[in-house]
């Protein structure tokens, strides 16, 4: 009785972890995203915002193509960074 019992269980152990293991690359990044990874990359965006800020900056006397660049640049970074913290 009790051997059956083990063996039962221990099928049913294996059925529930096979679909972990059969993940895909992009699931498994899924799963990094929720692990709390999210918080990292909207530091590492902040940190990105505040280099363009200084950079238009310095630009601000130079063409004004090189600065509608940047802006365009930390307009695009700014959405990216609402969307992260949305997603949290």
């Amino acid at each position: 009785m009790k051997t059956s019992v083990l063996v039962v269980t221990s099928a049913f152990v294996m059925s529930a972890a096979v679909p972990v293991f059969a993940q895909s690359h992009q699931q498994q990044l899924a799963c990094a995203w929720t692990a709390g990874n999210c918080l990292d990359e909207a530091k590492i965006l902040e940190k990105r915002i505040m280099e363009i800020k200084n950079e238009i900056a310095k630009n601000a006397n130079n063409s004004p193509e090189e600065v509608k660049k940047l802006e365009k640049k930390l307009q695009d970074t700014m959405d990216e960074l609402k969307r992260v913290e949305n997603e949290s």
